[in-house]
């Protein structure tokens, strides 16, 4: 039900926790780049005197070390939002967002990009969180029960309107509008379709990867991903297993998470060609347009996808416009939240491009799951070649986490962005001084 909120009710407090799981140990999340992550959150808290509980939670994702610096970077952030009233907040999510993000003295330690720019995603995204929670509905139907008109708002179009306008961006959400409810239906009775990372972890045996994957084909996933980049001999070999376990039917993505240069990306990708991959993501550096074009280029009909890293809506546009992506993947937690990733998603309509998430990482298939059930609802209409990234760890930390059922996403029906984690699972995780940490010193 949604919460009836006194008018002077305002945020009291920014609360924010280094959270961190010891994800190293079992080398879950384990890439070429992150060989022992412990998958973290600076997890944020906006705390109101509603006087019924009313709080918006979210948080910035990383991978262990620095985590304290990211959670530091959101704690910068508490007096442009401490004093604030809730329904001001909640009544223009647009301009509570371009406060943040145009702030002169934040943007010059990005601008829009990096540390401070996940920081104002993180408290984008918990504000957010505050204003679904108190309309009593889901992110996902409480953006796509917005209007065409409502939507633009919410987007910032500096730097982008060489590429769109917020006419063009009417436009495509107005086409989109005959047909939303019976999308909300469809997606109400078969969810939104999921492929799953978690037999690929690159720290994991051939023998664990096989089992993973045939586990994954029998619980209806029809995608999966292997994570390659450290030994091409290994790369062939573990593709060549997991080929050989899930047969032909069954797609097998590939990520190398930035680890090569473009030529070596191109090389890589040739001798691994026999054994289909679907996609390679993340190439090479993520600010490389130019070098993802290339590699485009060589290595068709495999597909580039990339995202996880991308630090804005500007190098989104630009890797649409230099036709250097087949695949995009936006991530919660990266850009500066909701409002940017609606831009985002705008984006990849006009091109025709498909989304398919980041989601590897502690609370990003909670939070992402939203945005592209209001991609399918409200803008694309479509889920031709869309998939949602699913691993199967530390959802349980979570008061919402994510239903799987036959390799799709079951639609959340609580209200919110499905981020706020439980307060036991706060204590337990808090680094340094959880319980959890402090029986490792």
């Amino acid at each position: 039900m949604s919460s009836t909120v006194p008018a002077s009710a305002r945020i009291i407090a920014l609360d924010v926790l280094d959270v961190r799981f010891p994800t190293s140990e079992h080398l879950d999340g384990s890439d070429a780049m992150n060989p022992e992550p412990d998958y973290s959150a600076a997890y944020v808290v906006l705390r109101t005197d509603a006087g019924d509980g009313l709080e918006g939670h979210a948080l910035a994702f990383t991978t262990g070390r620095g985590n304290d610096a990211q959670a530091a970077a959101i704690a910068t952030l508490a007096p442009h939002v401490v004093g604030l009233e809730v329904e001001e907040v909640c009544a223009d999510l647009g301009a509570f967002s371009r406060t943040l993000v145009h702030d002169p003295q934040l943007r010059w330690l990005g601008p829009e990009k990096g540390t401070i720019h996940m920081a104002t995603g993180a408290v984008v995204n918990a504000a957010w969180d505050l204003a679904a929670k108190r309309a009593g509905k889901p992110v996902w139907r409480f953006l796509a029960e917005m209007s065409p008109e409502e939507l633009v708002a919410q987007v910032d179009f500096r730097w982008l309107s060489d590429a769109l306008t917020p006419e063009e961006a009417l436009d495509i959400l107005r086409r989109a509008q005959p047909g939303r409810q019976e999308r909300i239906t469809r997606l109400l009775e078969h969810g939104y379709p999921a492929y799953t990372t978690t037999p690929g972890w690159l720290g994991y045996s051939d023998e664990k990867l096989a089992r993973l994957a045939h586990e994954a084909v029998a619980d209806g996933f029809t995608q999966i991903k292997l994570k390659v980049g450290a030994s091409l001999e290994d790369d062939v070999r573990r593709m060549r297993t997991a080929r050989e376990t899930v047969g032909d039917g069954i797609r097998i993505a590939v990520d190398a998470n930035q680890r090569w240069d473009v030529q070596p990306a191109i090389d890589w990708m040739r001798a691994l060609a026999p054994y289909d991959p679907y996609w390679i993501e993340e190439p090479t550096s993520p600010d490389d347009i130019l070098g993802h074009a290339a590699v485009r280029k060589a290595v068709s009909p495999v597909k580039v996808a990339t995202g996880e890293h991308v630090a804005n809506r500007v190098v989104f546009k630009q890797l649409l416009q230099a036709g250097a992506v087949d695949i995009v993947q936006i991530d919660s937690a990266r850009v500066g939240g909701v409002n940017e990733n609606i831009a985002i998603l705008l984006l990849a309509a006009k091109f025709g491009v498909p989304v398919c998430p980041h989601a590897g990482g502690v609370g990003l298939c909670e939070m992402v799951q939203h945005l592209s059930m209001f991609d399918y609802i409200a803008v694309s209409g479509t889920l031709e070649d869309r998939v949602i990234e699913y691993v199967d760890h530390l959802h349980e930390h979570f008061v919402d986490p994510v239903r799987i059922a036959d390799g799709h996403y079951l639609a959340p029906a609580l209200p919110g962005l499905s981020a706020q984690m439980h307060p036991g699972s706060l204590k337990e995780y808090t680094y340094p001084d959880g319980p959890v940490w402090i029986s490792r010193v």
